[in-house]
């Protein structure tokens, strides 16, 4: 097989593997929170950025939201867990997502990732308050 033929069909094998739908679920788990904070601008923190990014939240407990997403028909559903030192972001349920064997929509991926950076974010500026 000639050197052009190679390069070709790996190109075309990285194209292909690369625009896959369904990813592995992404949980974001025990993320420690590098400032010292009391649990209520912890919370705080969580509150803005979901609301910001669209999330619809429900106090579960003292220490655990319940987030809420509605983009077009999908749906997703996700706890977060936390206290003065980490929190979590875990998948709990969704619809029209092609969840199925521990893999979902690439879209609920970005969607957990986005928010995680925007808690990110909001605990830096809690932090300088």
């Amino acid at each position: 097989m000639s050197t052009i033929k190679i390069i070709a069909i790996s190109i075309i094998m990285l194209v292909l593997v690369g625009c896959q739908r369904v990813q592995p679920i992404m949980n974001i788990e025990n993320t420690p929170i590098a400032y010292s904070l009391k649990i209520e601008q912890v919370k705080s923190a969580i509150l803005q950025a979901a609301i910001s990014r669209g999330w619809t939240i429900e106090d579960k407990s003292a220490s655990e939201l319940t987030a809420k997403i509605n983009v077009r028909s999908h749906y997703a559903e996700v706890k977060i867990p936390y206290n003065e030192k980490h929190y979590s972001i875990i998948y709990v349920d969704s619809s029209n997502l092609k969840a199925e064997s521990g893999n979902i929509h690439r879209n609920y991926n970005r969607w957990v990732n986005n928010l995680n950076l925007d808690i990110q974010k909001q605990l830096s500026l809690e932090s300088s308050q």
